[in-house]
């Protein structure tokens, strides 16, 4: 069955454990992990080998940073299941690839993948919206674009899980028959 889960909360609440142990819940041999994380110094290098052998075997890893809606597509043709980690540090390398992002156009473009997927998909996000205000343009870019983005991919996933300290909290879940 498709289905489209969103795992979101704040920085080391448990989020991407949690989605890896849901992922593992669909069965099927075809998994795909789309990353979107670029490591750009030693120790996010060593966050990403961690990451890789938490999953272990008989996962496709595919680094994603900025076309993520087309892979979403072009993977969930041939898989049994995509899980992304994670929407944020998408919004961030679409952000520093181009500073006048349109963030309408963007969370309009991965709804539609989202809503096209032929496998379920599992995406992790980080909730941005608790904090202070910003004090510099850029930060607040990130922080509106992911609140967005968010809130779009809330919006059209048949599940919602918050995640606050280690403990999931179902916010959304939509029935199907």
């Amino acid at each position: 069955m498709k289905e489209i889960i969103l795992v979101i909360g704040g920085c080391r609440s448990g989020k991407s454990r949690y989605a890896l142990e849901l992922a593992k819940q669909v069965s099927g041999d075809r998994r795909i992990f789309v990353a979107t994380c670029v490591p750009k110094d030693k120790e996010m290098e060593m966050r990403v080998a961690r990451h890789k052998e938490e999953r272990g075997k008989g996962w496709s890893t595919i680094e994603v940073p900025i076309r993520l809606p087309e892979a979403i597509i072009k993977y969930s043709r041939r898989s049994d299941l995509i899980l992304v980690d994670c929407l944020t540090l998408w919004i961030s390398n679409l952000i520093l690839d181009n500073n006048d992002l349109d963030i309408s156009e963007a969370a309009l473009r991965l709804t539609r993948s989202l809503k096209d997927v032929q496998c379920p998909v599992v995406m992790v996000s980080n909730e941005v919206g608790t904090g202070i205000v910003p004090e510099n343009r850029l930060a607040r870019l990130f922080r509106d674009a992911a609140g967005i983005i968010n809130q779009n991919v809330a919006a059209c996933s048949d599940r919602v899980i918050w995640m606050v300290a280690g403990i999931a909290v179902s916010i959304k879940k939509m029935y199907k028959r």
